[in-house]
């Protein structure tokens, strides 16, 4: 005959087998977060991959990543410039609030760059378990303390600046290629060695989670002062990704090139999907993939080949070309595939998906500035209509649901667009809604006092 505390002894373990049974087949991820893979595209233009209008691009692996997830139609850059559109997206925290918001130079690439202070993703999430790595574009400070393996990530491979020549790996007269803190020095197209360490990577850890932060560095537009003597000054892709086209790798039109140069990105991401796939982590993986600011319209230079359209101007702006990208998150089980979100939400957002699907807390005494967009992803309707703020070079702009006012550089006078009807913001209809115009300039510059 069984005791008394033999009984409830079983009665528990029964109880406890049925709760946790029962929370892993209605809701895996409480008990397994999911893994990370965040891959960030450099001066990708809004029009410029297939499953956002081009047709001309081809992009098969970033438009079959849209029909097995949600696409975010609405989804905005902290920032329209590379440096402090990384920073914010790895504190989740504005421009104004991190005391960064310029692009840094050739020489403070190697400086500080963003406050040592300030916390990054991968921080809050290895003591969670994960395992981390960044491979490829950094830009946000390489002095000791600075570096990734310094903020959180236990690997790293890839670039300090905010671009390299794609095959020398050449910044502004230096090599610029490291694993680690020292350099690297090895042979090949620069988005490939990124892919290549992912997938490396990806294997290695297969029985642990991990957050892998991928900034490519592509299809950031070439830079002459990265090129050696008598080196054109072109846009660069493998042999493969011009045969895409039926092109030459001699081909001379910078339209084609670029294109090349988009799908070689495109293959690239394409492989680190396969392999999840092959590893059989692709339903145990969460991947955000989005452009880091919009394309960069860079008029009379021969490079002015990208594409925001149909949006208004293009990176280091504020209008909607520098600031609205392309974004794609695929969760299996959890966000339906092949959707839309046409809610804005904003990079500032990932950090806090991050914590909501892994379990993390905020450092304490850290303000956050996103919230978390699961709800918008899964179908869901906003409670109420959110603001975005923006600020950069003089301009200045708040978007609120369907308006969004803006001060153009070297104006004095704010100008108000209903993107709802207005997407191109070719109708400035401020004079016709004062006091919405009113309200937005108090209210931008009452959120702006806090930074004084």
């Amino acid at each position: 005959m069984l005791g008394i505390n033999t009984i409830h002894f079983i009665v528990f373990t029964c109880l406890i087998f049925t709760l946790s049974t029962g929370a892993q087949a209605d809701e895996p991820t409480k008990t397994a977060p999911p893994n990370i893979l965040l891959i960030t595209a450099d001066n990708l233009g809004y029009g410029d991959v297939g499953c956002y209008g081009n047709s001309q691009i081809k992009t098969p692996h970033i438009d079959r990543l849209a029909q097995q997830g949600v696409r975010s139609t609405s989804f905005y850059t902290a920032s329209p410039t590379c440096t402090v559109s990384r920073a914010t997206l790895l504190t989740g925290r504005y421009p104004q609030r991190i005391r960064l918001n310029h692009q840094l130079s050739a020489a403070q690439n190697l400086g500080i760059g963003l406050r040592q202070s300030e916390r990054l993703i991968p921080q809050y999430v290895k003591p969670l378990g994960y395992t981390t790595a960044c491979f490829g574009k950094w830009n946000i400070g390489f002095a000791p303390g600075s570096r990734p393996t310094e903020r959180g990530f236990d690997e790293f491979f890839g670039h300090a600046s905010g671009n390299i020549d794609y095959y020398t790996h050449i910044y502004a007269g230096r090599h610029d290629l490291f694993r680690g803190t020292e350099p690297a020095h090895v042979e090949g197209y620069s988005t490939d060695l990124f892919a290549d360490a992912a997938c490396e990577f990806l294997r290695r850890h297969r029985n642990r989670p991990f957050f892998v932060y991928l900034p490519f560095n592509a299809p950031h537009f070439p830079s002459a002062r990265n090129k050696q003597p008598g080196q054109p000054n072109i846009w660069q892709a493998p042999d493969s990704a011009f045969a895409a086209y039926g092109h030459s790798p001699d081909e001379t039109d910078p339209r084609r090139r670029y294109r090349a140069v988009v799908t070689a990105l495109d293959m690239a991401i394409g492989r680190v999907l396969a392999q999840l796939d092959e590893l059989k982590l692709t339903d145990k993986t969460l991947v955000i993939f989005y452009s880091d600011n919009g394309a960069f319209m860079l008029k009379n230079r021969g490079l002015e080949v990208a594409s925001n359209k149909p949006l208004r101007d293009g990176g280091i702006t504020l209008w909607e070309g520098g600031l609205r990208v392309p974004c794609i998150v695929r969760w299996p089980g959890r966000l339906k595939p092949g959707t839309l979100c046409r809610d804005p939400w904003i990079s500032l957002d990932i950090l806090q998906l991050i914590l909501s699907v892994t379990g993390g807390k905020p450092f304490p005494g850290i303000q956050l500035d996103g919230r978390n967009p699961l709800a918008i992803l899964q179908g869901r309707p906003p409670q109420e209509p959110r603001r975005f703020y923006f600020g950069f070079r003089g301009m200045k702009a708040i978007r609120q649901g369907p308006h969004k006012l803006i001060l153009p550089k070297k104006k004095t006078e704010w100008e108000l667009y209903d993107l709802q009807n207005d997407l191109a913001e070719e109708n400035n209809i401020a004079d016709k809604h004062p006091q919405l115009t009113a309200d937005l300039i108090r209210d931008y510059q009452q959120w702006a006092s806090q930074f004084d």
